[in-house]
């Protein structure tokens, strides 16, 4: 077991020593490699601008709240949540708890004060198993709770951005997220690695009402 453990633990090194984005996100000083998942759907989707509030669900690392922070820039808002500790990052208010509990939708409230946020953006996933049909469902959960929280803070001409996992159950989920927002788009960035299953939803407007059923 110990062998296989560091197996896998000198070919994960060898793929993070090969990867150009790593290589960018050291130079860049970003926290993660994600931050150019993001950089790339914000190239083709136009997500991000001056004065914006933003609200960046299960954030840890931050490198995508660090991205937002400086697009949005010192007249934007940007409010990262997770339930790990994450460490400052300059023109983000961390939040740390789980962005289901009430006190931390509370807490997020006064942040924001009276406005609207204008994006949500989830790069949330599961901790996985390895057997697909689990994680698949496992992965609808979590971008469907993402998906109400969106609808509860989202102003009417808001954006949620949330990654999900393609496959068997990826369709259903689309259908579902498309009964709440007027206009759905699957985007994959470069970024993301070719043999990732990872997506990523752009909802845009939400509907007046929109239910998301997981039934």
């Amino acid at each position: 077991m110990g062998s296989k453990r560091a197996s896998r633990s000198r070919n994960w090194a060898a793929r993070q020593n090969r990867d150009p984005y790593v290589k960018k996100a050291r130079e860049s000083d970003y926290r993660s490699r994600a931050a150019f998942k993001l950089q790339q759907l914000d190239e083709k989707e136009r997500l991000l601008r001056a004065g914006m509030s933003v609200v960046d669900l299960g954030a840890a690392p931050g490198s995508w709240s660090q991205y937002a922070a400086a697009k949005v820039g010192p007249s934007g808002v940007v409010v990262a949540v997770d339930r790990l500790d994450m460490g400052k990052i300059s023109g983000v208010t961390g939040i740390k708890g789980d962005f289901l509990e009430d006190a931390v939708v509370k807490e997020l409230t006064e942040v924001l004060g009276e406005r609207p946020a204008d994006l949500v953006i989830s790069d949330l996933a599961p901790n996985l198993t390895g057997i697909s049909s689990v994680d698949q469902a496992a992965m609808e959960d979590l971008v469907l709770a993402a998906v109400r929280f969106a609808l509860g803070h989202l102003g009417p001409k808001g954006v949620f951005i949330g990654k999900f996992f393609e496959g068997e159950r990826a369709d259903a989920l689309r259908r579902k997220v498309e009964k709440a927002f007027s206009v759905v788009r699957v985007r994959k960035p470069d970024a993301s690695r070719a043999k990732s299953a990872e997506a990523y939803l752009v909802a845009r407007q939400p509907i007046g009402g929109g239910e998301v059923c997981v039934s």
